[in-house]
C-alpha cells in the first residue's frame, strides 16, 4: 500500500525486531491515516528536496515499542512520527531543512555529533490539527538521554 508517492506502508512498519521476535506490528486504519499525513506534510517534501530517505524507525505497535524500550507516549505508535536519514545529507541539516520548511509537531536532532555530519538522526512528527513547532536535541548526560531546547548542540 502506499502512503505517498515514495513511501510504502511496508517500509513504514518493517522492523527486524518484529521480525526476530514474531511481534504482530499492523497498524489500525486510524494509524495508516497518521502516516499518509506525516507522509504528506513532511517526509515527501523531504524526499523532493534531498531525495531518498531511510525510514530507520517508522510505525511500532505499542509490544514494539515496548520491546524496544521505547517511550510509553511515543508518537511512533499512533503513525504520527517516523526516525529518519538522508544519505549523503547531514543530520542537523535536515532537521534545519524542516524546521524551516514543514509544519510539524516536533523536530528532534537525535545523539548527533557536530565533528560527524551523518552521526545520529531525525525524529519528526505530524499531528492532525494543533503542532506544538517543537525543536530539540537529544544527548547522553549521565548515562541519561536527555531533551535540549533547540536544534543546535
Amino acid at each position: 500500500m502506499r502512503l505517498s508517492t515514495n513511501f510504502t506502508l511496508e517500509e513504514f512498519t518493517r522492523s527486524q525486531t518484529a521480525i526476530r521476535q514474531n511481534i504482530d506490528n499492523t497498524p489500525t486504519d486510524e494509524h495508516i491515516e497518521n502516516m499518509q499525513l506525516l507522509c504528506e506534510m513532511i517526509l515527501q517534501p523531504i524526499r523532493e528536496h534531498f531525495g531518498p530517505i531511510a525510514i530507520n524507525s517508522g510505525y511500532r505497535g505499542v509490544v514494539l515499542n515496548k520491546t524496544i524500550g521505547g517511550s510509553w507516549k511515543s508518537q511512533h505508535c499512533e503513525g504520527k512520527a517516523a526516525d529518519i536519514e538522508c544519505p549523503g545529507t547531514g543530520n542537523r541539516y535536515v532537521a534545519q531543512w524542516i524546521s524551516d520548511n514543514c509544519t510539524f509537531d516536533q523536530v528532534i536532532l537525535e545523539f548527533h555529533n557536530r565533528e560527524i555530519p551523518d552521526s545520529g538522526w531525525v525524529h519528526v512528527s505530524y499531528n492532525r490539527g494543533s503542532n506544538r513547532m517543537q525543536r530539540l536535541h537529544t544527548l547522553k548526560e549521565d548515562g541519561k538521554t536527555v531533551y535540549k531546547p533547540n536544534l543546535i548542540e
